[in-house]
Protein backbone atom coordinates (compact mmCIF):
# COMPACT_ATOMS: atom_id res chain seq x y z
CA UNK A 1 0.00 0.00 0.00
CA UNK A 2 2.74 2.22 0.98
CA UNK A 3 4.53 1.35 -2.76
CA UNK A 4 1.01 1.97 -4.27
CA UNK A 5 0.91 5.62 -2.75
CA UNK A 6 4.42 6.20 -3.51
CA UNK A 7 4.14 5.83 -7.04
CA UNK A 8 0.86 7.59 -7.44
CA UNK A 9 2.84 10.79 -5.93
CA UNK A 10 5.61 10.45 -8.56
CA UNK A 11 2.95 10.09 -11.16
CA UNK A 12 1.31 13.40 -10.00
CA UNK A 13 4.45 15.09 -9.67
CA UNK A 14 5.16 14.23 -13.41
CA UNK A 15 2.05 14.90 -14.42
CA UNK A 16 2.25 18.38 -12.98
CA UNK A 17 5.66 19.06 -14.29
CA UNK A 18 4.24 17.89 -18.20
CA UNK A 19 1.48 20.17 -17.09
CA UNK A 20 3.83 23.06 -16.63
CA UNK A 21 5.57 22.54 -19.94
CA UNK A 22 2.36 23.17 -21.81
CA UNK A 23 3.37 27.07 -22.07
CA UNK A 24 3.64 29.36 -25.44
CA UNK A 25 6.93 29.88 -26.08
CA UNK A 26 7.18 26.29 -25.68
CA UNK A 27 4.66 24.22 -27.22
CA UNK A 28 2.61 26.98 -28.99
CA UNK A 29 0.48 24.76 -31.29
CA UNK A 30 -0.19 22.26 -28.35
CA UNK A 31 -1.08 25.38 -26.08
CA UNK A 32 -3.19 27.14 -28.31
CA UNK A 33 -5.12 24.08 -29.26
CA UNK A 34 -5.57 22.91 -25.63
CA UNK A 35 -6.35 26.63 -25.26
CA UNK A 36 -9.58 26.71 -27.98
CA UNK A 37 -10.78 23.15 -26.67
CA UNK A 38 -11.27 23.92 -23.03
CA UNK A 39 -13.11 27.48 -24.01
CA UNK A 40 -15.07 25.10 -26.29
CA UNK A 41 -15.92 22.81 -23.23
CA UNK A 42 -16.05 25.63 -20.09
CA UNK A 43 -19.00 27.79 -23.36
CA UNK A 44 -20.50 24.47 -22.84
CA UNK A 45 -20.55 24.07 -18.88
CA UNK A 46 -21.92 27.24 -18.84
CA UNK A 47 -24.97 27.07 -21.43
CA UNK A 48 -25.79 24.00 -19.51
CA UNK A 49 -26.09 25.57 -16.08
CA UNK A 50 -27.83 28.03 -17.48
CA UNK A 51 -30.45 26.34 -18.85
CA UNK A 52 -30.96 24.50 -15.57
CA UNK A 53 -31.29 28.05 -14.42
CA UNK A 54 -33.72 29.53 -17.13
CA UNK A 55 -36.11 31.09 -14.64
CA UNK A 56 -33.59 32.84 -13.08
CA UNK A 57 -32.31 33.93 -16.88
CA UNK A 58 -35.81 34.72 -18.18
CA UNK A 59 -36.20 37.03 -15.10
CA UNK A 60 -32.97 38.81 -15.96
CA UNK A 61 -33.57 39.39 -19.26
CA UNK A 62 -36.48 40.75 -18.64
CA UNK A 63 -36.01 43.04 -16.21
CA UNK A 64 -33.21 44.00 -18.73
CA UNK A 65 -35.66 44.26 -21.63
CA UNK A 66 -37.52 47.02 -19.19
CA UNK A 67 -34.69 48.29 -18.24
CA UNK A 68 -33.47 48.89 -21.93
CA UNK A 69 -36.83 50.45 -22.62
CA UNK A 70 -36.74 53.03 -19.61
CA UNK A 71 -33.86 54.27 -21.02
CA UNK A 72 -34.53 55.15 -24.82
CA UNK A 73 -38.43 56.51 -23.97
CA UNK A 74 -37.89 60.05 -23.86
CA UNK A 75 -38.87 62.16 -20.57
CA UNK A 76 -38.11 64.44 -17.63
CA UNK A 77 -36.67 60.52 -16.25
CA UNK A 78 -33.87 61.21 -18.38
CA UNK A 79 -31.59 62.92 -16.61
CA UNK A 80 -31.71 60.55 -13.37
CA UNK A 81 -31.42 57.96 -16.33
CA UNK A 82 -28.03 59.36 -17.49
CA UNK A 83 -26.53 59.98 -14.12
CA UNK A 84 -27.44 55.81 -13.09
CA UNK A 85 -25.95 55.03 -16.39
CA UNK A 86 -22.69 56.89 -15.43
CA UNK A 87 -22.00 55.71 -11.72
CA UNK A 88 -23.22 52.30 -12.84
CA UNK A 89 -20.96 51.80 -15.67
CA UNK A 90 -17.93 54.27 -13.48
CA UNK A 91 -18.82 51.32 -10.56
CA UNK A 92 -19.16 48.29 -12.76
CA UNK A 93 -15.13 49.28 -14.26
CA UNK A 94 -14.08 49.30 -11.10
CA UNK A 95 -15.48 46.15 -9.60
CA UNK A 96 -14.40 44.57 -12.71
CA UNK A 97 -10.81 45.60 -11.98
CA UNK A 98 -10.66 44.29 -8.57
CA UNK A 99 -12.12 40.88 -9.63
CA UNK A 100 -9.14 40.52 -12.58
CA UNK A 101 -7.08 41.13 -10.04
CA UNK A 102 -8.37 38.40 -8.04
CA UNK A 103 -9.45 35.83 -10.08
CA UNK A 104 -7.41 35.50 -13.20
CA UNK A 105 -7.04 31.70 -12.60
CA UNK A 106 -4.20 31.71 -10.55
CA UNK A 107 -2.48 34.73 -11.98
CA UNK A 108 -4.20 38.03 -11.61
CA UNK A 109 -4.29 41.18 -12.78
CA UNK A 110 -2.23 43.34 -10.95
CA UNK A 111 -5.13 46.02 -10.99
CA UNK A 112 -4.08 48.52 -8.43
CA UNK A 113 -0.47 48.77 -9.49
CA UNK A 114 -1.64 49.66 -13.00
CA UNK A 115 -4.99 51.60 -12.50
CA UNK A 116 -6.20 52.39 -8.94
CA UNK A 117 -3.04 53.35 -7.78
CA UNK A 118 -1.94 56.05 -10.26
CA UNK A 119 -5.93 57.12 -10.19
CA UNK A 120 -5.75 57.86 -6.52
CA UNK A 121 -1.99 59.32 -6.81
CA UNK A 122 -3.07 61.61 -10.00
CA UNK A 123 -6.38 62.79 -7.89
CA UNK A 124 -3.93 63.55 -4.47
CA UNK A 125 -1.29 65.78 -6.68
CA UNK A 126 -4.25 67.71 -8.37
CA UNK A 127 -5.86 67.89 -4.71
CA UNK A 128 -2.57 69.64 -3.35
CA UNK A 129 -2.26 71.66 -6.22
CA UNK A 130 -5.90 73.75 -7.14
CA UNK A 131 -6.38 73.21 -3.01
CA UNK A 132 -9.88 71.31 -3.56
CA UNK A 133 -11.29 68.23 -5.06
CA UNK A 134 -14.22 70.06 -6.55
CA UNK A 135 -12.70 68.66 -10.04
CA UNK A 136 -15.59 69.73 -12.60
CA UNK A 137 -17.73 67.24 -14.32
CA UNK A 138 -17.14 66.43 -16.75
CA UNK A 139 -14.33 66.52 -17.70
CA UNK A 140 -13.69 64.66 -14.30
CA UNK A 141 -12.83 61.42 -14.14
CA UNK A 142 -11.69 61.03 -17.54
CA UNK A 143 -9.48 64.64 -16.50
CA UNK A 144 -8.82 66.57 -14.34
CA UNK A 145 -8.42 70.46 -14.03
CA UNK A 146 -8.96 72.53 -10.91
CA UNK A 147 -12.05 74.30 -10.54
CA UNK A 148 -12.73 77.99 -11.27
CA UNK A 149 -13.20 79.17 -7.85
CA UNK A 150 -10.19 80.97 -5.54
CA UNK A 151 -9.05 79.20 -2.53
CA UNK A 152 -6.54 79.37 0.48
CA UNK A 153 -3.72 78.00 0.30
CA UNK A 154 -3.41 74.76 2.58
CA UNK A 155 -7.09 74.51 2.99
CA UNK A 156 -6.80 70.90 1.50
CA UNK A 157 -7.53 68.19 4.27
CA UNK A 158 -6.49 64.48 3.81
CA UNK A 159 -10.26 63.28 4.77
CA UNK A 160 -11.24 65.54 1.54
CA UNK A 161 -8.68 63.68 -0.72
CA UNK A 162 -9.99 60.03 1.12
CA UNK A 163 -13.94 60.86 0.40
CA UNK A 164 -13.29 61.91 -3.28
CA UNK A 165 -11.60 58.05 -4.26
CA UNK A 166 -13.54 56.58 -1.34
CA UNK A 167 -15.75 54.88 -4.03
CA UNK A 168 -13.03 54.04 -6.75
CA UNK A 169 -11.47 52.07 -4.00
CA UNK A 170 -14.40 50.10 -2.49
CA UNK A 171 -15.66 49.45 -5.65
CA UNK A 172 -12.53 47.43 -6.31
CA UNK A 173 -12.18 46.46 -3.14
CA UNK A 174 -15.49 44.85 -3.66
CA UNK A 175 -14.65 43.31 -6.69
CA UNK A 176 -11.19 41.46 -5.08
CA UNK A 177 -13.95 40.03 -2.57
CA UNK A 178 -16.04 38.71 -5.39
CA UNK A 179 -12.78 37.33 -7.08
CA UNK A 180 -12.19 35.41 -3.44
CA UNK A 181 -15.35 33.05 -4.21
CA UNK A 182 -14.31 30.45 -6.57
CA UNK A 183 -12.11 28.80 -3.99
CA UNK A 184 -14.99 28.81 -1.14
CA UNK A 185 -17.90 27.28 -3.76
CA UNK A 186 -15.54 24.53 -5.01
CA UNK A 187 -14.21 23.37 -1.59
CA UNK A 188 -18.01 23.25 -0.24
CA UNK A 189 -19.47 21.56 -3.26
CA UNK A 190 -16.79 19.04 -2.05
CA UNK A 191 -17.54 18.93 1.05
CA UNK A 192 -21.95 18.50 0.83
CA UNK A 193 -20.54 15.98 -2.32
CA UNK A 194 -17.86 14.04 -0.81
CA UNK A 195 -16.27 13.61 -3.60
CA UNK A 196 -12.10 15.09 -4.10
CA UNK A 197 -12.21 17.93 -6.31
CA UNK A 198 -9.22 18.01 -8.73
CA UNK A 199 -7.63 21.25 -7.45
CA UNK A 200 -3.69 21.26 -6.02
CA UNK A 201 -4.85 23.88 -2.91
CA UNK A 202 -7.48 21.70 -2.20
CA UNK A 203 -5.54 18.47 -2.08
CA UNK A 204 -2.87 20.75 -0.17
CA UNK A 205 -5.20 21.64 2.19
CA UNK A 206 -6.43 18.44 3.01
CA UNK A 207 -2.87 17.17 3.34
CA UNK A 208 -2.32 19.59 5.79
CA UNK A 209 -5.09 19.07 7.78
CA UNK A 210 -3.58 15.15 8.05
CA UNK A 211 0.12 16.28 9.16
CA UNK A 212 -1.41 19.11 11.46
CA UNK A 213 0.12 17.85 14.74
CA UNK A 214 3.88 17.62 12.92
CA UNK A 215 3.96 20.87 10.64
CA UNK A 216 7.09 22.14 11.40
CA UNK A 217 8.15 24.78 8.57
CA UNK A 218 7.05 28.36 8.96
CA UNK A 219 4.61 28.34 6.06
CA UNK A 220 2.61 25.34 7.28
CA UNK A 221 2.67 26.69 10.54
CA UNK A 222 1.42 29.88 9.48
CA UNK A 223 -1.18 27.96 6.91
CA UNK A 224 -2.50 26.45 10.14
CA UNK A 225 -2.61 29.51 11.56
CA UNK A 226 -4.98 31.19 9.25
CA UNK A 227 -6.98 28.01 9.61
CA UNK A 228 -7.32 27.59 13.27
CA UNK A 229 -8.36 31.50 13.41
CA UNK A 230 -11.10 31.06 10.49
CA UNK A 231 -12.53 27.70 12.40
CA UNK A 232 -12.45 28.82 16.11
CA UNK A 233 -13.08 32.90 15.56
CA UNK A 234 -15.41 32.25 12.63
CA UNK A 235 -16.96 35.89 11.33
CA UNK A 236 -14.06 37.61 12.91
CA UNK A 237 -11.47 35.84 12.33
CA UNK A 238 -12.24 35.84 8.66
CA UNK A 239 -12.31 39.56 8.85
CA UNK A 240 -9.31 39.99 10.27
CA UNK A 241 -7.45 37.58 7.56
CA UNK A 242 -9.38 40.00 4.98
CA UNK A 243 -8.41 43.30 6.44
CA UNK A 244 -4.49 42.59 6.45
CA UNK A 245 -1.88 41.71 3.53
CA UNK A 246 -2.28 38.03 3.75
CA UNK A 247 -1.45 35.85 0.22
CA UNK A 248 -3.21 32.99 2.17
CA UNK A 249 -6.26 34.19 1.93
CA UNK A 250 -7.30 31.44 -0.58
CA UNK A 251 -7.07 28.82 2.15
CA UNK A 252 -9.15 30.98 4.21
CA UNK A 253 -12.02 31.00 1.39
CA UNK A 254 -11.06 26.82 0.99
CA UNK A 255 -11.49 26.59 5.03
CA UNK A 256 -15.09 28.12 5.24
CA UNK A 257 -15.97 26.13 2.42
CA UNK A 258 -14.56 22.78 3.99
CA UNK A 259 -16.41 23.04 7.22
CA UNK A 260 -19.45 24.91 5.58
CA UNK A 261 -19.24 28.45 6.86
CA UNK A 262 -22.53 30.23 5.55
CA UNK A 263 -21.93 32.30 2.77
CA UNK A 264 -22.60 35.15 4.05
CA UNK A 265 -20.77 34.87 7.38
CA UNK A 266 -17.85 34.52 4.69
CA UNK A 267 -18.90 36.75 2.01
CA UNK A 268 -19.77 39.34 4.57
CA UNK A 269 -16.71 39.57 6.46
CA UNK A 270 -14.92 39.19 2.95
CA UNK A 271 -16.42 42.08 1.85
CA UNK A 272 -16.11 44.20 4.69
CA UNK A 273 -12.54 43.76 5.28
CA UNK A 274 -11.36 43.88 1.73
CA UNK A 275 -13.99 46.96 0.48
CA UNK A 276 -13.98 49.01 3.73
CA UNK A 277 -11.15 48.08 6.06
CA UNK A 278 -7.98 47.01 3.83
CA UNK A 279 -8.51 50.28 1.35
CA UNK A 280 -8.83 52.79 3.94
CA UNK A 281 -5.41 51.71 6.02
CA UNK A 282 -3.78 48.87 4.42
CA UNK A 283 -0.09 49.83 3.39
CA UNK A 284 1.73 46.05 1.76
CA UNK A 285 4.38 44.57 0.06
CA UNK A 286 3.22 41.76 -1.50
CA UNK A 287 4.80 39.72 -4.04
CA UNK A 288 5.05 38.26 -7.18
CA UNK A 289 4.50 41.86 -9.55
CA UNK A 290 4.83 44.17 -6.66
CA UNK A 291 1.48 44.63 -5.53
CA UNK A 292 2.23 47.74 -2.81
CA UNK A 293 0.50 49.92 -0.86
CA UNK A 294 -2.93 48.00 -1.81
CA UNK A 295 -4.62 51.09 0.99
CA UNK A 296 -5.75 54.29 -0.55
CA UNK A 297 -4.22 56.15 2.82
CA UNK A 298 -0.79 54.62 1.82
CA UNK A 299 -1.24 56.15 -1.54
CA UNK A 300 -2.57 59.49 -0.82
CA UNK A 301 0.06 60.26 1.79
CA UNK A 302 2.70 58.87 0.25
CA UNK A 303 1.93 61.50 -3.25
CA UNK A 304 1.02 64.22 -0.95
CA UNK A 305 2.76 67.18 -2.15
CA UNK A 306 5.57 67.75 0.41
CA UNK A 307 6.60 64.31 0.08
CA UNK A 308 6.73 64.11 -3.34
CA UNK A 309 8.99 67.29 -3.30
CA UNK A 310 11.47 65.53 -0.78
CA UNK A 311 11.20 62.57 -3.20
CA UNK A 312 12.26 64.68 -5.94
CA UNK A 313 15.59 66.45 -3.95
CA UNK A 314 16.33 63.05 -2.68
CA UNK A 315 17.00 61.66 -6.29
CA UNK A 316 18.55 64.59 -7.03
CA UNK A 317 21.62 64.26 -4.05
CA UNK A 318 22.40 60.54 -5.86
CA UNK A 319 26.18 61.00 -6.71
CA UNK A 320 26.74 61.34 -10.58
CA UNK A 321 23.09 60.39 -12.01
CA UNK A 322 21.39 61.83 -9.64
CA UNK A 323 20.43 65.38 -11.51
CA UNK A 324 20.11 63.43 -14.69
CA UNK A 325 16.95 61.26 -13.02
CA UNK A 326 15.77 64.37 -11.58
CA UNK A 327 15.22 66.78 -14.71
CA UNK A 328 12.53 64.02 -16.40
CA UNK A 329 10.65 64.07 -12.99
CA UNK A 330 10.73 68.09 -12.36
CA UNK A 331 10.08 67.99 -15.99
CA UNK A 332 6.91 65.24 -15.48
CA UNK A 333 5.16 67.30 -12.27
CA UNK A 334 5.18 70.72 -14.42
CA UNK A 335 3.60 69.16 -17.26
CA UNK A 336 0.89 67.98 -14.69
CA UNK A 337 0.87 71.12 -12.57
CA UNK A 338 -0.05 72.86 -16.23
CA UNK A 339 -2.74 70.57 -17.09
CA UNK A 340 -4.39 70.99 -14.19
CA UNK A 341 -4.55 74.42 -14.55
CA UNK A 342 -5.68 74.50 -17.99
CA UNK A 343 -8.93 73.60 -20.15
CA UNK A 344 -8.20 70.83 -23.06
CA UNK A 345 -9.41 73.22 -25.78
CA UNK A 346 -6.73 75.99 -24.16
CA UNK A 347 -4.40 75.36 -26.73
CA UNK A 348 -1.64 74.58 -24.48
CA UNK A 349 0.77 72.28 -25.77
CA UNK A 350 0.39 68.70 -24.53
CA UNK A 351 4.31 67.60 -24.24
CA UNK A 352 4.75 63.35 -23.60
CA UNK A 353 7.52 63.03 -20.65
CA UNK A 354 9.62 59.62 -20.82
CA UNK A 355 8.55 58.79 -17.39
CA UNK A 356 4.36 58.47 -18.88
CA UNK A 357 5.75 56.31 -21.76
CA UNK A 358 7.24 54.24 -19.60
CA UNK A 359 4.19 53.81 -17.58
CA UNK A 360 2.25 53.32 -20.74
CA UNK A 361 4.30 50.55 -22.16
CA UNK A 362 4.50 49.00 -18.10
CA UNK A 363 0.38 48.55 -18.51
CA UNK A 364 0.44 47.46 -21.87
CA UNK A 365 3.57 44.38 -21.34
CA UNK A 366 1.55 43.30 -17.73
CA UNK A 367 -1.96 43.04 -19.30
CA UNK A 368 -0.16 40.76 -22.17
CA UNK A 369 1.29 38.56 -19.72
CA UNK A 370 -2.06 38.12 -17.80
CA UNK A 371 -3.47 37.39 -21.24
CA UNK A 372 -1.04 34.70 -21.82
CA UNK A 373 -0.90 33.89 -18.48
CA UNK A 374 -5.10 32.81 -18.77
CA UNK A 375 -4.15 31.09 -22.09
CA UNK A 376 -1.57 28.84 -20.56
CA UNK A 377 -3.90 28.33 -17.40
CA UNK A 378 -6.57 27.04 -19.37
CA UNK A 379 -4.79 25.13 -21.71
CA UNK A 380 -2.94 23.30 -18.17
CA UNK A 381 -6.56 22.84 -17.23
CA UNK A 382 -7.27 20.61 -20.75
CA UNK A 383 -4.14 18.71 -20.05
CA UNK A 384 -5.06 18.00 -16.62
CA UNK A 385 -8.66 16.65 -17.90
CA UNK A 386 -6.80 14.38 -20.51
CA UNK A 387 -5.08 12.85 -17.41
CA UNK A 388 -7.76 13.02 -15.21
CA UNK A 389 -9.40 11.12 -17.91
CA UNK A 390 -6.17 8.30 -18.31
CA UNK A 391 -6.77 7.84 -14.71
CA UNK A 392 -10.25 6.54 -14.78
CA UNK A 393 -10.02 4.65 -17.45
CA UNK A 394 -6.81 2.57 -15.87
CA UNK A 395 -8.97 2.16 -12.89
CA UNK A 396 -11.67 0.91 -14.58
CA UNK A 397 -9.75 -1.98 -16.84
Amino acid sequence: SFADSSLLNERKRRDREERLNIVLWRQPLVTLQYFFLETLINLKEWTIKLWHRRSILVSFLLTLAALTATYYIEGTHQQYVRYMEKKFFWCAYWVGLGILSSVGLGTGLHTFLLYLGPHIASVTLAAYECNSVNFPEPPYPDQIICPDEETTEGSISLWAIISKVRLEACMWGAGTAIGELPPYFMARAARLSGAEPDDEEYQEFEEMLEHAETAQDFASRAKLAVQNLVQKVGFFGILACASIPNPLFDLAGITCGHFLVPFWTFFGATLIGKAVIKMHIQASTTPPLGRWGEGKLFVIITFSKHIVEQMVSLIGAIPSIGPSLQKPFQEYLEAQRIKLHHRSDSGVPQGENWLSWMFEKLVIVMVCYFILSIINSMAQSYAKRLQQKMYSEEKTK
